[in-house]
């Protein structure tokens, strides 16, 4: 509890700058808004007023009938002005508020979108993706409450109390001082109920809504492997618990509002029987007409409706906080891996790529995995990196695409340090494929296309027949129009690896990074995207990351990483025939596996 009690001030302190900070792009809007909605409780304001004036003029009707008839019809002239007047600004300003509110709204989500998309890949990987969207949808449709509550809300109401209380002290002084002294008790303790008794359990039930939406995600992306296990029973009681726990919570916040507004009627019981007991005795001792009486008491109503109404606006307020500040978060993250300011685009020609003395931690590691690695690929040459798990060779061509900073040294491509080039421009330049690659849920010539924005048909096509994928693409029912479902799931392993090398083909890129694209695929797509690797890796540098060795036999160089370092480099034959190499030992390993494999078949 006491965590959550020291989130809270931070949180409405970043949220309401943040929404304020929205406002302020679009001060035209702002304007009409405001003045629109406070113009409309102004009017209610006076319309008491002409209320009791009103009834003034009708008890002298039997005295002096002129002048109440000229009294009323003058009273009555200025409740119907209000209220036209109230009608055109109210009109005004819900016109005006609708596109200023989807303006942020679609600016938030947006911005919320740009920030996450550059990330670290840490960061992804830490993360659901469900939970993430659910983040900023509900963050969205929080900044919408919180807008209707404060600009159609809040700020009226404000002008409504404290116009009402000064008009009705003008006449009685302690009348006014009293509705002043309820009004601060009522919005005070609304405050403090709200903001020390809803908000917690307001932020633990908006967690477990945040969790059943990463546990819905998780569950229905991996829904193959579900299926596979016949655990469809499994994840229904994983998902029911999540959800049961989200119901109590979500209750027990629920039961509070209700507490809450049970309390604040409490509040309004003990300010009518003040207010309309008060004008009461000021009537019965003659300091008071018949028309001041309606005047107050219409006024008390008046105000009674809008005290009710703000401490709901209140709650509104709150939780439109709670639901935001998770959104407000992403925006006020740093982005992992950023440009730096004097960031130039980076040209590549040959591709030659150069560590300097490199040194690289991973966060909350006290050893590094890299102490002044010197590696020198030349330009065009075909490199592969050879090691058991963890010993470095996924986070070398990490560096290389700058998705990790390295901690000490540089990393250069044509002589360039990739930290002071633009990524994108980077990144534009170095065509991965990756061991198990990831399809966009969208037609095969988009996914194809990705590679380069504004791709003819025919230069799509010419890239799948070289990735060895037009075939099988020809004989699906709509070809190239086919979609693929959620990352490529339509699509069997060696089809959807044969998609990311037509679109590496048609990237075109100086320098390729083949993450062991032929591991886990039967023989006859094995031999077809070997050939297709065997056509792409010509005319560029490739570095390739090996676990079948049989794919590093015909390369240039082979690196052999160990627990970071560089333990062998060499060819194939030469780190083969190498007395108690670790290349050896791994090259026998398979060899036997496949002696074996063979015998039992």
């Amino acid at each position: 509890m006491t965590h959550s009690r020291n989130k809270r001030p931070s949180a409405l302190r970043a949220v309401l700058p943040f929404v304020f900070r929205h406002w302020r792009n679009q001060p035209v809007r702002l304007f009409v808004v405001s003045s629109g909605l406070i113009g409309v409780a102004a009017a209610d304001v006076f319309m008491p007023l002409f209320a009791g004036r009103l009834v003034d003029a009708v008890t002298l009707a039997a005295t002096n009938p002129a002048a109440a008839q000229r009294g009323a019809m003058i009273a009555f002239g200025a409740i119907f002005a209000l209220g036209l007047v109230a009608l055109v600004l109210r009109l005004i300003g819900l016109k005006a508020i609708l596109p200023f509110t989807l303006r942020i709204m679609s600016d938030v989500a947006q911005n919320a979108f740009v920030r996450i998309q550059r990330f670290s890949t840490d960061w992804h990987a830490n993360g659901f993706a469900g939970s993430t969207v659910r983040k900023i949808t509900r963050g969205m449709w929080a900044l919408d409450l919180m807008n209707d509550t404060i600009l159609m809300a809040l700020v009226p109401s404000l002008v409504v109390l404290v116009g009402s209380t000064i008009l009705v002290g003008w006449h009685w002084p302690v009348l006014g001082a009293v509705i002043a002294i309820i009004t601060v008790i009522y919005v005070g303790m609304t405050v403090a109920l709200t903001a020390n008794y809803i908000a917690p359990a307001a932020q633990l039930s908006n967690a477990l809504d945040t969790k059943v939406g990463g546990t819905l995600a998780d569950a229905l992306t991996c829904n193959a492997v579900v299926k596979s296990f016949g655990a469809e029973n499994r994840e229904d009681a994983r998902l029911a618990g999540v959800v049961s726990k989200w119901r109590r919570r979500a209750g027990r916040t629920w039961l509070r509002y209700t507490y809450v507004g049970i309390a604040q009627n409490a509040v309004l019981v003990v300010m009518s029987a003040c207010v309309i007991g008060g004008v009461l005795l000021l009537w019965m001792a003659g300091r008071a007409t018949p028309g001041e009486v309606t005047y107050v008491v219409t006024t008390y109503f008046v105000i009674h409706g809008y005290l009710g109404d703000i401490g709901q606006h209140i709650s509104h307020l709150q939780r439109s906080v709670n639901d935001m500040e998770e959104l407000v978060a992403i925006h006020d993250e740093a982005i992992g891996i950023a440009d730096a300011p004097d960031a130039v685009p980076m040209k590549v020609a040959g591709g030659g790529i150069v560590f300097d003395d490199v040194t690289f931690h991973y966060r909350g590691h006290d050893t590094p995995l890299y102490d002044r690695l010197a590696v020198n690929i030349k330009p065009g040459e075909r490199v592969g990196l050879v090691g058991r798990s963890g010993s470095g060779k996924t986070t070398f061509v990490k560096l290389v695409q700058r998705l990790y900073d390295a901690t000490g040294g540089r990393v250069l491509i044509d002589g360039q340090d990739v930290a002071k080039a633009t990524q994108q421009s980077l990144r534009s330049q170095i065509a991965i494929v990756q061991q198990e690659p990831t399809l966009f849920h969208r037609s095969l010539a988009e996914n194809i296309g990705y590679a380069r924005p504004g791709a003819t048909m025919a230069q799509i096509e010419e890239a799948a027949r070289l990735a060895n994928a037009h075939e099988f693409i020809m004989r699906l029912p709509k070809r190239y129009e086919t979609l693929v479902g959620e990352r490529g799931v339509k699509l069997s392993g060696g089809e959807r690896q044969r998609v990311a090398l037509a679109r590496a083909f048609l990237a075109d890129a100086p320098i390729l990074i083949l993450d062991e694209a032929t591991s886990s695929l039967d023989s006859e797509s094995e031999a077809l995207i070997q050939e297709a690797m065997d056509r792409l890796i010509q005319g560029r540098t490739a570095i390739v990351i090996a676990h079948r060795l049989s794919t590093v036999r015909s390369l240039d160089r082979i690196l052999v990483f160990d627990r970071g370092r560089i333990a062998e480099e060499g060819t194939h034959a030469s780190l083969a025939r190498r007395p108690g190499g670790i290349y050896r030992s791994l090259f026998e390993r398979q060899v036997l596996e496949l002696d074996r494999m063979s015998a039992a078949e």
